[in-house]
């Protein structure tokens, strides 16, 4: 039987979009803040243990790439699963330029960004170049309704906007047969055949970096865990950063 998803209320979205306002206006004050005390531009020194991460990172890199030449492997699919979450929790500063193409494709520029992702053999093996940089897994359906609600962006005339309005989702899916936020949500989940449109849309989730990360950041990164896949534990990271 084919599985119901919730309505989204409308007072959900009324409610977000006011979140949203409230946080665009916080943003102005913080950039007019810092405009105000910043006397120019500084000089950046890279540091001379910076250099020897670069290149130690980089040389692990080659190496990891050269076995998985050597030694393909393929990881066989979950037939249980067809939707994975990426979120990259590891600064990328001195990789090579496939790990770095490979993170540019999924859109992982940012730390603590994430997107989703239809499994795939080509997907699993981009997984499998960026492991040491990201965390995946399988979301449920909560964790992908929180996300999208909670998080969901597009990018309308190069300016990012909010998803609270269904109107603005049938104006650019419209032709897909998605109408409204539930049906974005059903089209993402079910890994349906606008996946990859509806995916695109959809700008990379952009989530909560805890307060003391940078008074305590080694406390904070062992908080996260390590790298690679997680399974279904995704869900508790989801929920701890968004």
């Amino acid at each position: 039987p084919k599985r119901r998803i919730p309505l989204v209320p409308e007072n959900l979205l009324k409610r977000r979009k006011a979140y949203q306002a409230i946080k665009a206006t916080q943003a102005r004050q913080a950039l007019l803040n810092k405009r105000k005390h910043q006397t120019g531009k500084q000089l950046q020194f890279k540091r001379l243990e910076a250099f020897l991460r670069d290149s130690w990172r980089k040389n692990r890199d080659d190496n990891r790439l050269r076995r998985m030449a050597q030694r393909p492997g393929l990881a066989a699919l979950p037939p249980e699963h067809k939707l994975a979450f990426v979120v990259r929790i590891v600064d990328i500063k001195g990789v090579t330029k496939r790990v770095k193409r490979v993170i540019d494709l999924l859109r992982l520029r940012k730390a603590f960004t994430g997107v989703f992702v239809k499994l795939s053999p080509l997907s699993l093996k981009m997984l499998r170049i960026v492991e040491p940089y990201v965390a995946w897994g399988y979301p449920n359906l909560k964790s992908v309704r929180e996300l999208i609600l909670k998080r969901g962006q597009v990018r309308i005339k190069n300016k990012k906007v909010p998803l609270t309005d269904n109107i603005l989702i049938e104006e650019h899916l419209g032709k897909c047969g998605i109408i409204c936020l539930e049906d974005l949500i059903h089209e993402i989940y079910s890994t349906g055949k606008n996946f990859k449109r509806v995916s695109n849309f959809l700008c990379p989730f952009h989530l909560s970096v805890a307060r003391y990360a940078s008074r305590n950041k080694v406390g904070f990164l062992k908080e996260m865990g390590k790298p690679g896949c997680r399974g279904d534990a995704i869900n508790k990271l989801i929920r701890q950063l968004n």
